[in-house]
């Protein structure tokens, strides 16, 4: 008999539910009897001991259902070794759950805050193994997340609808990507839908090279002109100031974020009229894409042989597009960047993509 638990933590994506069900039904056909234990709400339901006995049918004709049926939310690491408002301490109680159900291992979805809990549950002795799940791409160790490819359609799918307005009535159109540290997400989208400029945190940028893009545009005749940015894009300006210095400037921002303060600075400039779009948590939502359907499930099946072949400690990952094990302590704290001279970024620079630099 294997006691299996299982949480989903952080924000959401698609195919969460398809990696969980890689991983039960992997289980399920070795024949060996198998306990599940799901927790509800992330790690919040380690913690309090909210919980429910799962079987192979609660995970039947879920491959294709977006959000987790587990639920999540977002338990921060800088304040998991902090007592709760009743003075619990969270870690031990986590601990002290784990053992009151006899868990054998613990299989933990989610990102990077996410593995840097994981991975303190593995230093404090527990069986662990995690799948690498976020929009945004940035997990050390993988080249891939599942999650991304899905939420790249869908920023794909907005920019491409703004083309057709954007177009007809000649104006400059912002679209606002998820991403406040890393630009995979808004890099992709953005070339995938024939964005012009690019504007991602990794490379800071200026606003004069972001108008004389947009002011070249105009004279050769091209009536407007798609930005892609993403949340957490940051001008050369900004990127020189200290960190305690920008987090005063963000806490007096009048303009609800980057997007809206570049729009002014655009208008204000050029004179030409702006608009801003912002998908937001439409980019988390809906069905996974086939790609996400056939990765997650690539991903829990791994996951489960892992724990058929009582390996623990680690994060499936992939590389060199092939499915790998990688220590967790390899993985956590650590993010995956957009490097500035990336051979993406070079590339997407030969098609004439400005970033702003």
């Amino acid at each position: 008999m294997k006691r299996i638990g299982m949480l989903t933590s952080g924000g959401d994506c698609q195919a969460l539910n398809a990696a969980m069900r890689g991983v039960v039904k992997t289980l399920d056909q070795s024949r060996e009897n198998v306990e599940i234990y799901g927790f509800l709400d992330g790690y919040r339901g380690l913690i309090y001991s909210k919980f429910q006995m799962l079987t192979g049918r609660d995970f039947s004709g879920i491959l294709t259902k977006g959000g987790t049926i587990l639920g999540t939310s977002r338990t921060p690491f800088k304040t998991i070794q902090d007592p709760d408002e009743n003075g619990l301490n969270k870690v031990d109680a986590m601990k002290q759950n784990y053992y009151k159900l006899q868990l054998d291992c613990l299989v933990i979805l989610g990102g990077n805050g996410t593995h840097k809990t994981a991975n303190l549950l593995r230093e404090e002795g527990l069986n662990i193994i995690t799948l690498p799940k976020t929009i945004d791409n940035d997990l050390w160790g993988t080249d891939m997340t599942f999650g991304f490819q899905s939420a790249v359609n869908i920023a794909t799918d907005a920019i491409d609808c703004i083309h057709t307005t954007a177009s007809s009535h000649g104006r400059v159109f912002i679209v606002e990507v998820m991403g406040h540290k890393v630009g995979w997400l808004t890099l992709n989208a953005g070339m995938a839908g024939g964005a012009d400029i690019i504007l991602i945190p990794e490379i800071p940028y200026d606003i004069d090279k972001v108008v004389d893009k947009i002011e070249e545009r105009d004279k050769r005749g091209s009536r407007f002109t798609i930005i892609a940015v993403a949340e957490g894009a940051i001008s050369k300006k900004d990127a020189a100031l200290s960190k305690k210095e920008y987090k005063k400037k963000l806490e007096k921002r009048e303009l609800s974020s980057v997007s809206y303060e570049l729009a002014a600075e655009i208008q204000k400039k050029t004179g030409r009229e702006v608009r801003v779009t912002v998908p937001g948590h439409m980019q988390r939502g809906g069905s996974p894409c086939p790609y996400d359907r056939v990765f997650a499930s690539r991903l829990g099946a791994e996951a489960g042989k892992l724990i058929l072949d009582n390996q623990y400690g680690f994060m499936v990952g992939y590389k060199n597009r092939e499915i790998v094990k990688v220590p967790l302590e390899d993985v956590a704290g650590k993010l995956k960047m957009v490097e500035p001279d990336a051979s993406i970024v070079q590339e997407a620079k030969l098609l004439g993509i400005s970033f702003g630099d």
